[in-house]
């Protein structure tokens, strides 16, 4: 399939290969299939692929003694392995004796190669490089938690379900998938991008945090608990935006009714008359909490959710509640939205939510607000209701 794919355009390749040894190929990924591996890798060298990149994460008592197999494998083959730090993820029972170090890794491969040497490395490189004298190929280490490099790493991943991930490392993911079957608007998409690429942190917890951390899988079910010493209660806030340039008249006082607008003298229920309204500039603010309770609003700060980053998937869920609420309420007039702005604020165990819709049209838009913080507080009830149940959605008011 190789050849096929070079001709639809495939121009980069990544191998993750932890081994060299047949059986124990077998025995990390529980298949066989490593001479398919190996005979991939060296199409792909025919094919014209330079270098082929080839990932090994490398763990004390697994695969550290072919250390110096995989360099050897650069001598005649133009390929770069990049040696990756092991790293903590859910279920993987890390542990800091199993992890090897960038500046482990160095000095052992000094000791059989000792012009073993350093090369220049661009701004974004995630990979930090060396090589051999004389070898075809190059060796790289992948700092993710000795040396962390997230600052400079400009890398997205979009996943083959649709998600996005601004960092492999981390459990937070956005589905762009979902985002743009119920309609999204490129802005909005733009807006949801950026929002999760600002929010992206600066570097991962190190070896030292994670002994604060415990993964647990009990029996018949599997959950993960987090022991974490201490408590993040603040968080930034993002903002998605859409504008309109046109002048517009501006409203003047909106005066309370003592009689019920959308009821006919017939006492039936009817759909208010603007026709003879002007258009005028209007704007609405509403506010919703939900108490979510220790547990929960610790796994929220951490992003540590299975389906992924609460706050941004509420957020877009406000924006899209508020363009779809004619939709939702019956006798609501479709309004053509100029402006919505959802913010959520994460504040020991509540979380605040606070949505502002602006538009120009005949009607006001208090319930594209109210619609908007509602939505954004279901979407966070559902994110977060396989840990608890007990979560109260309260205050909604404008």
């Amino acid at each position: 399939q190789l050849v096929a794919l070079q001709r639809a355009g495939l121009d980069l390749i990544n191998v993750s290969l932890d081994t060299l040894r047949p059986d124990r190929y077998e025995i990390i990924t529980r298949r066989k299939g490593w001479a398919k591996v190996m005979a991939g890798i060296d199409l792909a060298l025919q094919l014209g692929y330079a270098p082929v990149k080839v990932n090994c994460v490398v763990m004390h008592s697994v695969n550290s003694d072919e250390l110096l197999d995989f360099v050897a494998l650069t001598k005649d083959k133009e390929v770069d392995i990049r040696f990756i730090e092991y790293m903590p993820f859910s279920g993987n029972q890390w542990k800091d004796t199993k992890m090897m170090s960038f500046k482990e890794m160095v000095d052992l491969i000094r000791l059989h190669y000792p012009d073993f040497y350093s090369l220049e490395n661009k701004p974004n490189d995630t990979s930090k490089a060396y090589k051999v004298p004389g070898f075809k190929g190059q060796v790289g280490f992948i700092t993710s938690m000795s040396e962390h490099f997230c600052g400079s790493c400009n890398r997205l991943r979009l996943m083959a379900d649709g998600s996005l991930k601004v960092c492999l490392f981390g459990n937070s993911e956005i589905s762009l998938r979902d985002a743009l079957r119920s309609g999204c608007s490129e802005s909005d998409l733009l807006a949801l991008i950026g929002a999760a690429v600002r929010r992206k942190k600066k570097q991962h917890a190190g070896p030292q945090h994670q002994n604060k951390i415990r993964y647990q899988i009990p029996f018949k079910r599997n959950r993960l608990i987090r022991k974490i010493n201490y408590f993040q209660n603040l968080r930034n806030n993002f903002t998605f935006t859409t504008y309109c340039t046109k002048n517009v008249l501006f409203g003047s006082i909106r005066h309370l009714s003592t009689k019920l607008s959308h009821v006919d003298c017939d006492g039936k229920a009817s759909m208010v008359n603007v026709s003879d309204k002007n258009v005028t500039k209007r704007e609405a603010t509403a506010r919703a909490s939900i108490h979510v309770g220790p547990t929960v609003a610790q796994l929220i700060a951490d992003n540590a959710l299975k389906k992924g980053d609460v706050l941004t998937v509420a957020q877009l869920a406000g924006v899209l509640g508020a363009k779809k609420t004619a939709e939702l309420i019956p006798l609501c007039h479709s309004l053509s939205l100029t402006h919505i702005d959802v913010q959520i604020e994460l504040s020991k165990d509540l979380l605040i939510i606070t949505a502002t819709v602006r538009c120009e049209g005949k009607t006001g838009v208090e319930m594209e607000a109210l619609t908007a913080v509602s939505v954004a507080a279901l979407t966070v009830y559902d994110m977060c209701k396989a840990v608890s149940k007990s979560m109260v959605i309260k205050d909604i008011y404008l």
